[in-house]
């Protein structure tokens, strides 16, 4: 949401955020340059743009990740053919440790079972390390979902509440067109040997989601 961007930037330089995983970057529009401004405040990160169709528009986005540790490796891995949905991984030093960050964005399916997201799942946990693993994004799905609850089954949710993150907006969807914060979509999961506390829904009108965080031990 183009509109919001300055409440998106303000969000992301006080929260002071190790490593940061978001959805829906553009690389090719000037008014909302998250690449740009994340590297000014010393962020390396890792893109993977993705061409999509949206009515009688043709453009680019895709997941990224931005961290204040060395980015030793990245990776794409395409979970869909149909939807052109993808992963990014980015493998990050942290002392003598290397993690493994992934960033996705499943399809939106309007909170209904489908096979394709859950297609787009078992592709992402193929490629996932068995070990030092978090993966953060909008999977557009509920926790009681078949996606979720296949992402469970290997790794484990950072928020066993599932506090809702949407829809800020109305115009979060023009087919559900949500009227209040309601429902869960964003997930942080990791490996289930990653200590972690402290998970909290924040408090930002920069996106109709909600952002999420958590901390970690490694």
């Amino acid at each position: 949401m183009d509109c919001y961007f300055d409440q998106v930037k303000r969000f992301l330089r006080t929260s002071d955020a190790d490593i940061i995983g978001l959805q829906e970057v553009k690389d090719t529009d000037p008014n909302r340059d998250i690449i740009g401004y994340l590297t000014s405040l010393g962020y390396q990160h890792v893109f993977a743009p993705v061409k999509k169709d949206w009515g009688d528009k043709t453009y680019n986005d895709g997941p990224a990740i931005f961290s204040k540790y060395n980015i030793r490796a990245r990776e794409i891995y395409n979970l869909s053919e149909i939807n052109n949905r993808v992963a990014v991984r980015a493998d990050i030093e942290i002392g003598p440790a290397v993690v493994h960050i992934f960033s996705t964005h499943l399809i939106h399916t309007h909170q209904q079972p489908s096979e394709e997201q859950e297609s787009q799942v078992g592709s992402l946990i193929k490629v996932l390390p068995a070990n030092q693993t978090i993966v953060v994004g909008d999977f557009n799905a509920t926790p009681e979902s078949k996606a979720i609850q296949k992402m469970k089954e290997v790794l484990a949710d950072t928020d066993p509440l599932s506090t809702p993150t949407w829809s800020v907006y109305p115009e979060g969807c023009s087919t559900c067109k949500p009227q209040s914060i309601d429902t869960r979509l964003d997930y942080i999961f990791t490996s289930k040997g990653i200590k972690k506390n402290s998970f909290k829904v924040e408090n930002s009108n920069g996106s109709d989601h909600l952002p999420i965080s958590v901390m970690v031990e490694i």
